[in-house]
């Protein structure tokens, strides 16, 4: 990553926010201080950090969880820490599946988030970022053109795909063997048409189930995830 670490802590507590974050300046790592999710948002409206320290419970109406979905949903590389409370396994379950690549428990030592900062810094350092992917790909009996956005049916027949459906398949192709959760894809595919998603994204997969799978009852391609949402399976060779 070129250019200074740009590192955000979201922390409502305001003696944590300072020692975490006079701690992280002493170690040259001098991050950005919210004390909630709007000053969070309108700073990354301005510029996205390289990575974001986000305390589960804010003490209002959007939590952490909620911040680490619309994280990710605008940054594929932006490392997520998670500062949960000890002990609290469904939060670390439910930070993971938000989009989030690792999490600290309180009370914990700053040594250790310093050092799952700068592990998580070396991954994205050396992770290249993912090819955007382009032509066609197969998705159970049918084929996806991401170029001119249709789908080639098993009977030989091509329509063209509603821009959800679209977003739908490419958000899954994209990310093979992955379960997605529902508010991840949501978030992520739901800004062309957010009032047909308004009726629940089961729906949408449905219909595409309809027109990929053999048999939309036992579906191969588009699986569900029980607990989780969905994931694409490619067809063996």
């Amino acid at each position: 990553m070129s250019g200074p670490i740009r590192i955000a802590l979201v922390e409502d507590d305001p003696t944590q926010r300072f020692i975490v974050s006079e701690y992280l300046a002493q170690n040259g790592l001098r991050p950005a201080t919210h004390s909630n999710g709007t000053e969070f948002r309108r700073a990354c409206a301005q510029e996205m950090p390289h990575l974001a320290i986000l305390d589960v419970h804010l003490g209002e109406a959007e939590d952490g969880f909620a911040l680490a979905r619309w994280s990710r949903a605008r940054s594929a590389r932006m490392g997520i820490i998670m500062l949960t409370a000890a002990g609290d396994t469904l939060d670390r379950v439910v930070g993971l599946e938000s989009g989030a690549d690792d999490y600290v428990t309180k009370p914990f030592e700053p040594r250790e988030l310093l050092a799952r900062i700068k592990a998580l810094l070396r991954r994205s350092a050396d992770a290249a970022p993912p090819p955007k992917m382009q032509g066609q790909h197969r998705v159970g009996t049918a084929l996806l053109d991401l170029d001119d956005h249709s789908l080639t049916l098993a009977d030989g027949s091509r329509e063209t795909l509603a821009a959800t459906e679209f977003d739908l398949l490419k958000l899954l192709v994209e990310n093979p063997n992955r379960p997605l959760t529902r508010e991840w894809m949501l978030e992520m595919a739901a800004h062309r048409e957010a009032e047909a998603f308004d009726r629940a994204i089961d729906n949408r997969i449905m219909r595409l189930r309809r027109k990929v799978e053999a048999d939309p009852a036992k579906p191969e391609a588009i699986r569900s995830v029980r607990g989780v949402g969905y994931m694409f399976v490619p067809a063996r060779d």
